[in-house]
């Protein structure tokens, strides 16, 4: 079984909209239809993969969700959920370990749809080129050390604060990436610079497989709408063991903690985000969740 040949998914149960088209991409999966996104915004759903006990990377060498998700079905979903993404929204940080683990010459990855039969959905779908978006201060940001910013095979683009953009606009090197920026100074302003995005570039339908920083500034502003969620059978413990090999990044910290999906600060109870479970499949052991964020 690989990328391209999914197992048949089993619907324990789905109240989501249906597909807007009938194509027999959808067949492994089923029905997969989103609402129309917010006057203001685009709808912003994200995917994760994490383990029986809510870790989503072990850290080390095989710190990529591949190694908790260890599911090429998890694969296939994470083409079909792109193939209907306006645009992919991730931290420079993913972009960076994806860089990292593919060894010291490599200039990192795109992140586009593989699969040739989610390609040919995505273009039934009307979707435009792909689309990478990434959110960073851009301290330190060599854009020429990165092939996703070439422009050659998809269009690239960083939401920053106002002197983000002025640090890549005085590298002078990449004018096919377009610059979107929040706030004022170096104060970044997220959800302004998300709503550009809708406004200056057509973004209905955002897709974020950011990493757990992300993810938490995203939640604390409310910006997201949905999230797809692949529970993978195997459980990690949070506390890095001493038994496994760390990156010299990880070996100053005395206890070292692997990370869940959300980072940084989070709610009170008084403030607690709501979700409603809007659909359960499976595939083997694995269990593929999707969750409506509820408000009001």
């Amino acid at each position: 079984m690989n990328a391209t040949t999914p197992t048949r998914f089993e619907v324990l149960f789905d109240y989501a909209e249906a597909s807007t088209i009938d194509d027999p991409a959808y067949a492994p999966y089923g029905n997969l239809g989103f609402p129309p996104a917010p006057a203001d915004r685009p709808w912003i759903y994200t995917n994760f993969v994490q383990s029986l006990d809510g870790i989503t990377s072990l850290l080390g060498k095989y710190s990529s969700g591949g190694e908790i998700s260890q599911s090429s079905d998890d694969r296939w979903l994470m083409d079909l959920l792109r193939a209907h993404a306006d645009g992919i929204l991730m931290g420079t940080n993913t972009l960076r370990e994806e860089q990292r683990q593919r060894g010291p010459d490599s200039r990192g990855i795109v992140f586009r749809v593989a699969d040739p039969a989610l390609q040919e959905l995505r273009r039934k779908l009307g979707k435009a080129r792909e689309r990478n978006i990434f959110v960073t201060s851009a301290t330190g940001l060599d854009l020429s050390q990165y092939k996703v910013f070439d422009g050659d095979v998809v269009d690239a683009a960083i939401l920053t604060s106002p002197a983000g953009a002025e640090r890549l606009q005085a590298q002078g090197s990449h004018p096919q990436v377009a610059i979107i920026v929040g706030g004022d100074g170096e104060d970044f302003d997220l959800a302004q610079a998300i709503a550009k995005l809708q406004q200056e570039w057509g973004v209905q339908h955002l897709l974020c497989e950011g990493g757990p920083t992300l993810y938490g500034s995203l939640a604390r502003a409310d910006l997201v709408d949905e999230k797809f969620m692949t529970i993978s059978p195997v459980e990690a413990g949070q506390v890095v063991p001493p038994e496994q090999e760390r990156l010299a990044s990880e070996r100053s910290i005395p206890v070292l903690l692997r990370p869940t999906t959300f980072g940084g600060h989070g709610f009170t109870r008084d403030n607690l985000a709501h979700w409603e479970w809007l659909s359960c499949r499976k595939a083997g052991d694995h269990q593929f969740n999707r969750y409506r964020r509820s408000r009001g």
